[in-house]
């Protein structure tokens, strides 16, 4: 792990990691360019700018959730830095493997004196707080949903006592503690409380809210009808596709997983046609959203690393 951690910190990696992501990130969409484009041609240029407007929303929301986590954890960035360490780090979920948009969070955290354990510690129990909430909201989605989605993911929400347990600061703070002992890793400098969950949590359900309004947007624009429970199916729809994209972690960001799951929940609501419109423009918007902030990131980020004694490890 360590030859791993020195690897990163090398220019030529961290130029080469920046690039293979964007690349990656690009054939995701190009490589279903003809199948989105005549998805978007049908949706109309309405539900397209809605849709992508929510997209850009929804990862906005999502970095002041790890944002706020951070505050809790010790370290308050400027908007500005947040910014530009998020989305540029968020690039690598476009690779394989699932963990390289952490370990690019905990390398450009250290440009700004950000100690490596509380840039992976926040970074993945944001990621469990996502997982949380999406289960929650997924489990209230069963009743809109088809028969076959519950059959089919509706033990999935079993889960969700025991990750809410997991969440409480108390037990957080002690896996956090064994996890960084177990890697060598000194414990974090300030325990997580209770508001730096609470805030967490809060960013992150408003941030499914927007994703589920991204869906419902698009659904509406190809047929689907305008109502509330079409939007909270959506909204519940869109966040168990995402967990369950998360968890299959050999596939970068989900792909393929997601829409299928998501795909599964709005049949019934749209032709067959307009469900894969709708998850395709979907996926298109988020993406084109973690370009366009990955890219504003960029431009953002600092060439003055300030390198000290807190960010080593």
């Amino acid at each position: 792990m360590s030859r791993l951690a020195a690897a990163l910190r090398s220019t030529p990696v961290r130029l080469g990691f920046l690039v293979v992501a964007l690349v990656a990130a690009v054939w995701a969409v190009a490589s279903q360019w003809e199948e989105v484009r005549a998805a978007v041609t049908a949706m109309g240029p309405a539900a397209a700018a809605g849709a992508l407007a929510a997209g850009c929303g929804y990862v906005l929301l999502t970095m002041l959730a790890w944002r706020s986590l951070l505050a809790g954890a010790g370290t308050r960035l400027p908007l500005r830095t947040a910014f530009s360490v998020f989305f540029v780090s968020q690039l690598g979920k476009y690779l394989p493997g699932g963990v390289w948009n952490v370990l690019a969070a905990a390398e450009m955290g250290a440009d700004h004196a950000i100690p490596r354990r509380r840039s992976v510690s926040v970074m993945v129990v944001t990621v469990v707080v996502s997982t949380v909430t999406g289960l929650a909201l997924a489990a209230g989605t069963m009743p809109f949903a088809p028969p076959q989605v519950a059959r089919t993911y509706g033990l999935s929400v079993l889960a969700l006592p025991v990750l809410v347990v997991v969440l409480l600061p108390p037990v957080l703070n002690r896996i956090l503690g064994l996890a960084l002992r177990a890697t060598g890793r000194p414990p974090l400098e300030a325990p997580l409380g209770w508001r730096a969950v609470g805030a967490c949590a809060a960013w992150t359900l408003a941030a499914w809210v927007v994703a589920g309004l991204q869906v419902w947007v698009l659904a509406v624009g190809t047929g689907m009808a305008a109502s509330a429970s079409a939007l909270v199916l959506c909204v519940g729809g869109y966040a168990l596709a995402w967990t369950v994209g998360f968890l299959v972690v050999v596939v970068p960001a989900g792909a393929g997983v997601r829409e299928a799951v998501l795909g599964l929940v709005l049949a019934g609501t749209l032709s067959s046609g307009g469900v894969v419109a709708v998850v395709l423009a979907s996926r298109l918007a988020l993406t084109v959203a973690d370009l366009l902030a990955g890219a504003v990131g960029i431009v953002l980020v600092r060439r003055r690393p300030v390198r000290g004694g807190s960010g080593g490890r």
